[in-house]
């Protein structure tokens, strides 16, 4: 029988290329467990131990992806968009997005043009930074020494949006964080935009506790994508907020520091400046 002879990577591939052709019908669990003979408890457990999503998450990327293409390079409508890809009206393509994206469907036609940020500049134990925030949380923070190639990368993450430089409660209470006990101060909002994988490696980096280290392979295992170590490296590397989401705790499996998007050196001092806090 065909459904002995696949193997689970086949089923996988199977599966990912009938979402792929057959998104816009936003078919069900036990549609696409059917066309790769398994059981829909079977098939949702196998999936999102190999692709790091849920079958349901993946459809949503993308229906956002293709969502996506149509508002920016055909200029449709939102109406036009959420029929074209399958969703019964404007009202879940704006769920969809606000999900995925962390923004509205016209905020991202425009390019970020609704949005409203604010950033300021400040020093850290770790030199200098740029950190901004939308009225949702922090959306941004890097650590640059020229204020100019800094604000530019921060216009780059998000085009046309209306910055005005001003240091918010948002971001006083991200700076806190080198300042104060990590412990006793109050959750800092986050407005993050990202894949549903990427979202779910920053939770998994979010769950280090401060002053220990995890390897590649334990952070692929708490976003459950065992399998997908290069797309978790990549996620990592991709993380937009410094520090706060701590990649820097994150080292190769061998004991290797490894590099660092704000450079190897800054990562070693703040792995030591953490542990000496720690104690």
């Amino acid at each position: 029988m065909i459904s002995q002879e696949l193997t689970n990577y086949e089923r996988i591939a199977r599966a990912i290329e009938y979402l792929k052709m057959n998104f816009k019908s936003q078919p069900s669990l036990e549609e696409v467990a059917e066309n790769v003979y398994l059981s829909p408890y079977h098939f949702q457990r196998m999936f999102t131990e190999w692709a790091g999503v849920s079958p349901k998450k993946f459809t949503q990327y993308l229906s956002v992806e293709y969502a996506k293409s149509l508002l920016k390079e055909k200029q449709a409508s939102l109406f036009d968009t959420a029929l074209e890809t399958g969703l019964s009206g404007t009202g879940r393509l704006h769920d969809l997005f606000m999900k995925i994206e962390g923004m509205t469907p016209g905020e991202y036609k425009n390019g970020g043009e609704a949005l409203s940020i604010n950033y300021s500049f400040a020093e850290s134990p770790f030199g200098p930074l740029i950190l901004a925030a939308t009225p949702k949380g922090l959306c941004y923070l890097a650590f640059e020494e020229d204020q100019e190639q800094a604000f530019r990368h921060l216009q780059e993450q998000f085009p046309n949006a209306r910055f005005q430089q001003i240091l918010d409660l948002i971001q006083q209470n991200a700076l806190y964080f080198f300042t104060q006990d990590w412990n006793t101060l109050e959750q800092v909002k986050l407005h993050l935009k990202g894949t549903p994988f990427q979202l779910k490696v920053w939770e998994a980096l979010l769950q280090i506790p401060m002053g220990e280290l995890s390897s590649y392979g334990q952070v692929a295992a708490a976003a459950h994508a065992e399998r997908a170590y290069q797309a978790v490296g990549t996620a990592v590397g991709n993380n937009p907020v410094a520090f706060l989401i701590p990649c820097h705790r994150v080292i190769r499996s061998n004991g290797e520091f490894g590099e660092y998007h704000w450079g190897s050196t800054r990562k070693l001092a703040m792995i030591g400046w953490e542990a000496s806090r720690t104690r």
